[in-house]
């Protein structure tokens, strides 16, 4: 079958080709004979009803530097593709949002991959808390007097951005650090918005391994390992990938949440695990597929091809 697939990205004339995801799976899917239309979220746009988006054809090629040829600018009905990619990276601010909604107009005659209403009701954060048991201790708010007094409880912690990404803004505070409050100021100067704070884990030295759900199902892992005296291991920061397996541990998180992210359409999905907790769910737009398959593991990208085109054609 070839489908008609469209990808909601950033710009695809600046990714690393060497590490990017998004791309990764528009190779696959090209492989498979399926056409690819790009555009960024700011060309969506909704009018009298009909979703419709402006960007280009794309034709790749594995080749740094070289890597695209785009077709010229032209506007097509996102109800006319087959397939929507919502790829583009966070933050999840109202932009994001907007096109959630914008996507669910023609989701699920047109698959959009994430799920657009399901990927704008899961923040990923906020998402993880919806499992009792598997997180570290963790707060949400905007509180100052609740954040100081989960300090109190807890010491050591790290405190994040409730909508950032990539591990910006990711910030460990020891019990003696006297900055939490400058930094609560900092984020008050940003947004209105809360912020988490989450007990630190010591096993985090070890690494954060990322693992790859494609229909509630693990594919397969890489375990991130954080950069000298960094508590971020996230790639973008600097974080080292290597190859990992599956404890039974990480076993156990993926049946408790695989059978919801199946329910609410969270086809493509990377959590992130730490020793035994589960930190984040995330469901925009999870990397890792070209490092897994690198180290020699399964290809996530032929997986989630595999489900997408058994969806499209039917019982």
């Amino acid at each position: 079958m070839s489908l008609q697939v469209a990808v909601q990205m950033d710009p695809i004339t600046g990714i690393n080709i060497d590490t990017d995801t998004t791309f990764f799976l528009m190779c696959e899917a090209q492989a498979r004979g399926h056409a690819l239309f790009v555009y960024a979220p700011q060309a969506l746009a909704l009018e009298d009803g009909q979703a419709y988006a402006r960007g280009r054809s794309a034709v790749l090629r594995e080749v740094k530097g070289d890597h695209v040829t785009l077709g010229p600018e032209e506007i097509r009905p996102l109800a006319e593709m087959d397939v929507v990619l919502m790829r583009q990276d966070p933050p999840f601010d109202m932009a994001y949002i907007t096109a959630a909604h914008i996507l669910e107009r023609v989701h699920p005659r047109t698959l959009v991959v994430n799920n657009p209403a399901e990927v704008r009701n899961a923040p990923e954060k906020i998402f993880a808390t919806d499992f009792p048991g598997l997180q570290p201790p963790t707060l949400i708010t905007a509180d100052v007097e609740a954040i100081h007094a989960f300090r109190a409880r807890h010491g050591d912690m790290v405190l994040k951005p409730l909508y950032g990404g990539a591990g910006s803004g990711v910030v460990r505070l020891k019990p003696d650090d006297p900055n939490l409050d400058a930094l609560l100021e900092l984020h008050a100067l940003v947004g209105r918005e809360p912020v988490i704070a989450q007990k630190f884990i010591p096993a985090v030295s070890a690494g954060d391994k990322r693992i790859l759900l494609v229909d509630g199902a693990p594919v397969g892992a890489i375990n991130r390992i954080p950069g000298a005296g960094q508590v971020r291991s996230n790639l973008a920061r600097g974080g080292r990938a290597e190859p990992v397996g599956l404890t039974a541990r990480d076993e156990e998180i993926c049946a408790m949440i695989g059978p919801e992210l199946r329910r609410r359409g969270l086809m493509f999905v990377g959590i992130d695990v730490i020793g035994d907790y589960l930190t984040e769910i995330n469901v925009t737009s999870p990397t890792g597929a070209r490092q897994l398959k690198r180290f020699g593991g399964a290809d996530a990208a032929t997986v989630l091809w595999d489900r997408i085109e058994a969806i499209r054609r039917g019982p």
